[in-house]
């Protein structure tokens, strides 16, 4: 079945999906210990890379890569609630979602690492 909210159009379905991002923001920022911890990481990386002698192309990618890492948390927060919300029983599948999940953050973060080692060094 559709949602029903699948039928709004407009600025009515902009401003909904506005706000469903800023409830999900809010929901990962209050049960998510690891996207608390990458905030604060991108509350402190993010204003240095515009402080430090890069170009602006080394400064956006210094700042996108940090957002990645906020994005692929997200995605691996909702792929783990989804899982949990089916079953909560140990299962081989659930097992590997939530370590892909865990691995694409780790990519991200390595990414970081990688931009921002490149892009100083430059």
């Amino acid at each position: 079945m559709e949602s029903p909210h699948k039928g709004k159009t407009g600025l009515r379905r902009v401003w909904n999906a506005m706000m469903y991002s800023l409830d999900g923001l809010s929901a990962a920022f209050r049960h998510e210990d690891a996207f608390r911890q990458e905030v604060l990481l991108s509350m402190l990386l993010m204003p240095i890379a515009l402080l430090v002698n890069v170009s602006p192309l080394g400064k956006a990618l210094m700042i996108a890569s940090v957002l990645l890492v906020l994005i692929v948390e997200l995605l691996n927060s909702a792929v783990e609630a989804a899982v949990d919300h089916t079953s909560l029983a140990d299962h081989q599948l659930a097992k590997r979602a939530k370590d892909i999940g865990s691995a694409a953050v780790l990519l991200s973060l390595v990414n970081v690492v990688s931009v921002w080692f490149i892009t100083l060094l430059s």
